[in-house]
Order: C-alpha cells, then structure tokens, then sequence
C-alpha cells in the first residue's frame, strides 16, 4: 500500500488543500492519503490557533474522497515534530511505502523544521505547486541540499518506489486562498 501523509495546522483548511490532496492522489498514484491535522506548529503562533476538533471537522467537510483519511494521531501521541510523528508512523506501518506531501511554499522554510534532513533522507517528497513558489522553489535549502534527489515530474508515479531522499516538484492547478488570508479577513 502507498499511503501520501499531508500534515498542517490547517487553520483553517481550505479548498487549496483540498487541491493539493487531490493532485497527489492522482499524480503519485496513492492508495490512501493521510491528512495529518497538528496540534500546532512549533514555527508558528498558536495564538490564533483554532481548536483542534474544529479544525478537523473543517477538514472533513472538506473532503469527498474515500482515500482521504482525516487524523490527528499526533496528539494521541504527544508528537509535536513531523520528524518524530513520521518515525513513529513508519515503525508503527513496517510495511506501507509513504510520501511525504507538501506544498511549495512550505519548502523555503522546510530547512527551519526540526531534523529536514532526516525527513528527506527517510521519506520520498512530492512537492506541490502553489502561488507565489513556482519560480523559487528551487533556491530553497533542501532543494539545493538534494538537487540530486530531484526526480522528473513525468516520474511522479513512480515516487514511491524510490529510496529516500527522492523528490519531485508536482506542477498543476494552484488555488490562491491562503490560512493566514482567510484568518485575518475574519478579524
């Protein structure tokens, strides 16, 4: 089974992230994609935090999919670092090939997120395409850390089947909403 793990505050989720879970399901060939929803994001203030239970339910509203799988196991697990949650899934899943699933304006600060290194050599990474991070995607840490790593998007499919580190930037439809522009139009 190839399962795509999607993780994030989504505060909130919005059809953008509906997007990019579609995109990877059909373009890496996934069986199952977890949506990841974290407690919180050690980069981030939690001060405009909406519950978790909120953002959960926001999420499932959001997903129509039968693939998609809406969690938010790392607080049953007491994880606050992707680096931990991926160790503890992938020991938990000996036999599930997984892949790591971000959106690109999430890789210019992917090199701040506790042990990236770790992630990219553990995990395949399908990046997906959004506003604003088409063209600079490839100035990032890890993109120049990995260059190498980088598979041809016509390869998607396939990424699964790779030894990390492995990664392809997946082009497609990009949807302009953006958390932070939805929260501070509610204020």
């Amino acid at each position: 089974m190839v399962v795509g793990l999607f993780g994030g505050s989504f505060n909130p989720p919005h059809a953008g992230h509906a997007l990019v879970a579609e995109i990877a399901l059909r373009r890496l060939g996934l069986d199952q994609l977890w949506w990841m929803v974290t407690p919180g994001n050690p980069l981030k203030s939690r001060s405009e935090l909406a519950s978790l239970e909120d953002r959960i339910a926001a999420c499932e509203r959001l997903v129509s999919d039968p693939r998609i799988k809406v969690t938010a196991f790392e607080k049953s697990l007491g994880i606050s670092y992707t680096a931990n949650t991926l160790a503890k899934v992938k020991a938990k899943n000996p036999h599930v090939r997984f892949i790591w699933i971000m959106g690109a304006d999430n890789l210019k600060s992917f090199h701040r997120w506790q042990k990236w290194r770790e992630i990219a050599e553990t995990f395949p990474i399908a990046v997906i395409d959004r506003p604003g991070s088409t063209l600079s995607y490839l100035s990032s840490t890890m993109a120049q850390a990995f260059s190498q790593a980088r598979i041809d998007e016509d390869d998607a499919g396939v990424l699964w089947k790779k030894k990390a580190p492995a990664w392809v930037f997946i082009h497609g439809p990009r949807s302009t909403l953006s958390s932070t522009a939805l929260r501070n139009n509610h204020k």
